[in-house]
């Protein structure tokens, strides 16, 4: 009997096109997976059993099946965006347990091109954090469980690298797509701004959260990201070519030091691509060094706003307290103005270059304990020593990726980022296909 778990999306979604697999049997697979694993990995919040098999079913009756660029493939969403039927908790104990009458607009575009959606995946709370833990479960790196998957689409993440999915849906804010990719060796896109329908929260974080795919292959990312944004995200316009790259091995924000893993990590990638013929230079982008107060004071305030109407009482300390820095900058934030900023100074370093190279992180995650129970101080500090890579391109709302590259001396997987400037998201995609054939990765962590 053929096995569809560890299966990429592609090859499961043409399986079901060629009637050489049916949703349901795709579907069943994946669920006794989640079943036997998920007690070790924490991804799930509500798995979805009885519903998912049932829409297995009509996704198999569809006349439209033939031509279904997901058909019968399972995805996990992130517990922030509404799944009709489900309620929405962001991972806390203040948000009602209320249903929601209808899809977001990105699970809907999944299910009209035959995806299933087998589950909602746990969160921290409001999505704040780059570790994710609380009330409703913890996601851990199913590489390393002693070490947490990552936040805030952690629970996706987990899900993805366990096997339990071949795809997932999550969003990035300050880095939520990107930094548990990068713990869980998966490729993902956080797009520009525009590009895939938001609508996460209220207001987006002032604009800088973007809805994208946590997937194994470049391959699977792009066909989830051309789903979800309703375009062909297929290949840049013409064709391959020549990419000026600017390495840079230094954190954007001041003080923090990158360990010799992702160092070492963007050097040996720059190396394959400079292979492959393109222009490679050692060059860091003038980051001011006001970006980590501008990080921090949108970072909170857009948590502010989240937690306006919510129970205070009923919200974890550290997230209080993340709220409560925060509603001091929600209208010095509003106005946009240190986000053109930053986009007026970066601008000339991405007409010199075509694409900036970084490590994705600085260093390896947190250990998986219950961070949720420790102050604000502690998780801040936490956060941005190992995660500061990544803000920057939520401030300019640019694209940017995070892909699997080497390895960890603990044996986990690392990771480099690749940013563009507005639009360049299949040139991304293509140099991260590059990075792929030359320097493949392994797709499923070894849970069993």
């Amino acid at each position: 009997m053929t096995s569809w778990v560890g299966r990429t999306a592609a090859e499961i979604a043409a399986a079901v096109r060629e009637k050489r697999a049916t949703p349901r049997e795709v579907v069943a697979e994946h669920l006794a997976r989640i079943e036997r694993l998920d007690g070790r990995v924490g991804a799930f919040r509500v798995v979805r059993a009885e519903s998912a098999l049932a829409e297995a079913d009509e996704v198999g009756g569809r006349a439209d099946l033939a031509g279904l660029p997901l058909a019968g493939v399972p995805v996990a969403v992130k517990d922030n965006l509404a799944v009709r039927g489900e309620s929405m908790r962001l991972g806390s104990a203040a948000t009602p347990d209320t249903p929601a009458e209808d899809d977001h607009v990105t699970v809907a575009r999944l299910r009209a091109a035959g995806a299933v959606v087998l589950g909602l995946t746990n969160v921290p709370e409001l999505c704040v954090f780059g570790t994710t833990e609380g009330v409703h479960g913890t996601a851990r790196n199913p590489w390393d469980i002693s070490r947490t998957a990552g936040g805030s689409s952690g629970g996706s993440a987990a899900a993805v690298a366990a096997g339990m999915v071949p795809i997932a849906l999550g969003n990035d804010g300050m880095g939520s797509l990107r930094i548990p990719a990068a713990n869980c060796g998966l490729v993902t896109i956080k797009p520009g701004t525009g590009v895939v329908p938001a609508g996460i929260g209220d207001g987006d974080w002032f604009g800088m959260s973007e809805n994208g795919p946590l997937a194994t292959t470049v391959e699977d990312a792009r066909l989830m990201l051309s789903v979800i944004a309703d375009a062909e995200v297929v290949r840049p316009a013409a064709g391959p070519g020549t990419h000026r790259i600017a390495v840079s091995l230094r954190s954007p924000i001041a003080g923090i030091a990158v360990s010799r893993p992702y160092t070492a990590a963007a050097r040996d990638a720059a190396g394959l691509l400079m292979k492959a013929g393109h222009q490679v230079r050692r060059a860091d982008p003038p980051y001011p060094v006001s970006l980590s107060f501008t990080s921090l004071a949108h970072w909170t305030a857009g948590t502010s706003v989240d937690a306006q109407g919510l129970d205070r009482s009923r919200l974890t300390r550290r997230t209080r307290v993340h709220a409560a820095v925060g509603r001091r900058f929600v209208g010095r934030v509003r106005t946009g103005e240190s986000r053109n900023e930053l986009r007026r100074r970066l601008e000339p370093f991405f007409a010199e270059y075509d694409i900036l190279l970084t490590p994705a992180l600085a260093r390896r995650s947190p250990r998986s304990e219950a961070w949720h129970e420790r102050g604000w101080l502690r998780n801040v500090l936490a956060n941005t020593n190992y995660s500061p890579m990544t803000p920057p391109w939520n401030l300019t709302g640019w694209p940017a990726m995070s892909v699997p590259f080497g390895t960890l001396p603990s044996g986990a997987p690392c990771a480099v980022q690749l940013v563009g400037r507005p639009g360049s998201e299949a040139d991304l995609l293509e140099l991260a296909a590059q990075l792929e054939k030359q320097h493949p990765w392994e797709r499923t962590a070894p849970l069993d």
